[in-house]
């Protein structure tokens, strides 16, 4: 697990999910649970593409927004 690259990628979709005003709550689904959310969010888990699908269509933005971090300076 590349902890530095799921930190990125975590710290991404938090950013997002607050520019959006969105909770955890809001994303969370049939596919993907808040407690899981939560756990990305925190680097505590890896997560599999299903469940970046999931997030992303709760998010209502295509999957490819979730990896913008990769073309931003850090």
């Amino acid at each position: 697990m590349n902890k530095e690259y799921l930190q990125k990628f975590a710290n991404h979709l938090k950013k997002l999910r607050k520019e959006l005003g969105l909770t955890q709550d809001d994303i969370a689904n049939e596919d993907i649970s808040r407690a899981m959310v939560s756990l990305v969010e925190i680097v505590k888990t890896d997560i599999t593409l299903s469940k970046i699908k999931a997030i992303a269509d709760s998010m209502n933005m295509p999957v490819r927004d979730l990896f913008a971090f990769e073309n931003e300076e850090n």
